[in-house]
């Protein structure tokens, strides 16, 4: 039965994360609440950002949540219906905390404009964040057939990851914050000031390109795992996503700073229900 945390939790979802939120009424019923209170969760945490002038504040508004993880109640919970949700989330599913602490722990990162410093870093941030949502979000829909998807999940996170930084780039360059990792700005010519500064189109473009490659190479390392089992297909169907971003922004290059590459919304839409039809990524 939802509850008026679950109804408030989906408003929420559906006003930050309109994909997330069109991915859970492609679930089972009974897993709707659940995924929506994990996929709300995510959204609080990657809006801090967007909350706070500060790193300070935004320090501390992640803190809240991991003391929430932690077990170390502010006496808030009841009234933060997000919160509430999450902790009956895990309770009903037995959910682990330490993937959670960790995804709080990752965006940390966000809160600064120190750049990635290699690939490694990065798929490690996408490993805590993208990969872990779809881990969790498997957990709560089928626990024996996620125990099997771990390494599906990991590839098809950091492919996600990379496409949602490459969507952000703009609102990123603003900010003075880039993701994508410096370890192929030097190897391409650049630098963290240079790339910010948009001049050079040429190997700003073969930046572009070389990161798209990384998420695209990912993506094709969770396709060779083969066909996304029947319980999980609602907890990739964000991760489908990716593919189409990728490509058209490998193709863009440095355009990718000038216009809105999200595909329409009846194309993601469409998309996600391929993906249900098909079970492949």
């Amino acid at each position: 039965m939802q509850t008026d945390n679950d109804t408030i939790c989906l408003d929420m979802l559906k006003e930050t994360d309109k994909d997330r939120y069109l991915a859970t009424l492609l679930a089972p019923q009974e897993a709707q609440p659940d995924l929506v209170a994990l996929y709300a969760f995510n959204a609080e945490l990657a809006r801090v950002r967007d909350l706070v002038r500060e790193p300070l504040p935004g320090e501390v508004r992640l803190q809240y949540w991991r003391d929430l993880l932690e077990g170390k109640d502010h006496g808030e919970t009841v009234a933060n219906p997000v919160a509430s949700a999450l902790v009956a989330a895990i309770r009903r599913h037995n959910l682990p905390r330490a993937p959670l602490v960790a995804m709080v722990d990752a965006r940390t990162f966000d809160l600064y404009d120190d750049p990635m410093e290699d690939r490694a870093m990065f798929e490690g941030y996408a490993g805590e964040t993208a990969s872990a949502l779809i881990q969790l979000a498997s957990l709560v829909l089928d626990p024996a057939a996620a125990a099997g998807s771990a390494s599906v999940a990991g590839h098809a996170g950091v492919a996600q990851a990379v496409a949602g930084a490459v969507l952000l780039m703009p609102q990123h360059r603003a900010r003075g914050q880039v993701f994508v990792p410096l370890e192929i700005l030097r190897a391409i010519g650049l630098d963290r000031e240079s790339f910010l500064a948009g001049e050079d189109r040429n190997r700003i473009s073969a930046a572009v390109e070389a990161f798209c490659g990384l998420g695209l190479d990912h993506l094709a390392k969770a396709r060779a795992s083969g066909l996304i089992a029947k319980p999980l297909v609602p907890s990739y169907l964000t991760a489908t996503l990716a593919g189409p971003v990728l490509a058209a922004a490998r193709r863009l290059g440095a355009g990718v700073f000038d216009r809105d590459i999200r595909p329409a919304q009846w194309r993601r839409q469409w998309q996600m229900l391929r993906l249900g039809l098909t079970r492949r990524l």
